[in-house]
């Protein structure tokens, strides 16, 4: 599982096949620090940025800078790495409270966790764990995830980890686990494409079938992000570009879930910030014009129907 990092245009979507012409794809980047320099200087070129919700809850300086200099004039999302919504743990209440207040204030396009654990014992792991797929976890984690609504009074969109090892216990596919839990709770999804494909060929499972598993109107975001190959497995580490076959999925995926904002995300060996908008760049260009041919292909059908 990938290292946590220190520290609702949400809407449902049936599908690109259904819209009439293709909708344009929303492509963001996260905010890190080596770019915080340039942002102050210039701001960001891409559709929204995402900010990792610990980097800002309760702090100034320079980060709540940057911050605000972006969020004057993009949409801003709140990605969180450390709710341990799984977890058996409580949950913070310092660190809810920070978050409701920081919600209200940048009022952000959505607020996301990770489905996952990361805490045992009062213990912050600064991983996110993957959790057993059984009834009995389906119900300890809707119910959590519910508590956390109610106190943002909102939607909490929750990611799909990569994971590399699997439980005993599990009685669902990941992702019928996920489906089961965002419908009980009237939560919504963050679609890491990256993790369903390493978590695939980690385990030995086909990604197509995870993307079509899922409810159409539950998936209200999309993260893409690099892999490595570690010789027996793959590790998401977010330290590359997208891969064709991660970007190929990605494709799948817009035709399925339709013209969902997508995240581009580089956490280690970060480029400069105008590689990273141009890899942003290159992301929304494959989603529209996979859209694109979608749409047109369902044009002219209607058109030889007449």
């Amino acid at each position: 599982m990938r290292r946590a990092p220190v520290a609702q245009q949400a809407l449902s979507h049936d599908g690109a096949a259904t819209c009439p012409t293709a909708a344009v794809v929303r492509v963001g980047i996260g905010l890190r620090v080596p770019h915080y320099d340039a942002i102050l200087r210039r701001g960001i070129s891409v559709d929204f940025a995402e900010a990792i919700s610990e980097n800002f809850v309760a702090r100034g300086g320079r980060a709540r800078s940057v911050l605000t200099r972006v969020r004057a004039d993009r949409d801003v999302t709140l990605h969180g790495v450390s709710l341990s919504i799984g977890g058996i743990d409580p949950l913070s209440e310092s660190y809810l409270k920070g978050l409701v207040e920081l919600a209200r204030e940048i009022e952000p396009m959505s607020v996301s966790d990770h489905l996952c654990f990361g805490t045992f014992g009062g213990h912050y792991a600064h991983d996110l764990w993957p959790l057993p797929y059984t009834e009995e976890a389906i119900l300890h984690v809707v119910e959590r995830v519910q508590r956390v609504q109610d106190r943002l009074g909102r939607r909490l969109l929750l990611e799909n980890v990569s994971s590399y090892v699997e439980y005993r216990q599990s009685v669902l596919d990941e992702w019928e686990f996920l489906s089961e839990v965002v419908t009980r709770a009237d939560a919504a999804i963050l679609l890491d494409v990256n993790n369903v494909f390493v978590s695939s060929k980690n385990h030995g499972f086909s990604g197509s079938d995870y993307l079509a598993g899922l409810p159409r109107e539950r998936v209200h975001q999309i993260h893409l992000a690099g892999h490595s190959d570690a010789g027996g497995y793959l590790l998401d580490d977010h330290g590359s570009a997208v891969s064709e076959p991660v970007f190929r999925l990605y494709e799948e995926a817009i035709l399925r879930f339709g013209p969902v904002p997508t995240l581009l995300e580089w956490d280690e060996r970060v480029p400069e910030l105008a590689v990273l908008e141009a890899e942003a760049e290159r992301a929304g260009e494959r989603a529209q014009r996979r859209l694109g041919r979608q749409t047109g292909t369902a044009q002219r059908g209607e058109h030889e129907a007449r």
